[in-house]
């Protein structure tokens, strides 16, 4: 189930308002899940995973990037010096599935479809009832520690 969201000051935080999970490719070509927004950018401008991991479909930030915004439906634009207008460099999409309750976990806020997950359906945040992709924003734990 999905935890509250917290605002942060990481132009890099990212969290899936509603429905759908971050798509990350692991070191052996596999996809994996997340809801793990704590993204950072590794020496190559690639978004990536605090392990390293990057984000599905890549998204490389140039060095003279000025500015980064990542829209509601996951529209990622950036400004470079001299020229205030927008670029789109990419789009970051979100995947979900039938029974999400089906993941297989990883360990490290990871998942992995199986047969009881169903197929990943992937679209565009924000439409077909994917959640939306917030900027600035982390989703916080929804374990209690009392419950557990």
């Amino acid at each position: 189930t999905a935890g509250s969201l917290q605002t942060t000051d990481q132009p890099l935080d990212m969290s899936v308002n509603g429905r759908g999970f971050f798509q990350v490719m692991q070191p052996d070509g596999t996809i994996s899940y997340t809801r793990d927004g704590t993204f950072h950018l590794n020496s190559d401008g690639q978004i990536v995973t605090a392990n390293g991991l990057a984000l599905q479909p890549a998204v490389t930030v140039p060095a003279d990037a000025q500015t980064f915004t990542v829209g509601t439906d996951g529209t990622v634009s950036i400004t470079v010096t001299g020229n205030a207008t927008a670029q789109v460099i990419g789009n970051i999409q979100t995947a979900d599935f039938i029974n999400p309750a089906g993941l297989q976990s990883m360990g490290g806020n990871l998942y992995l479809e199986t047969a009881a997950s169903g197929a990943p359906n992937v679209g565009t945040p924000g439409l077909n009832g994917f959640g939306t992709v917030l900027q600035n924003t982390l989703e916080n734990s929804n374990v209690s520690t009392v419950e557990e």
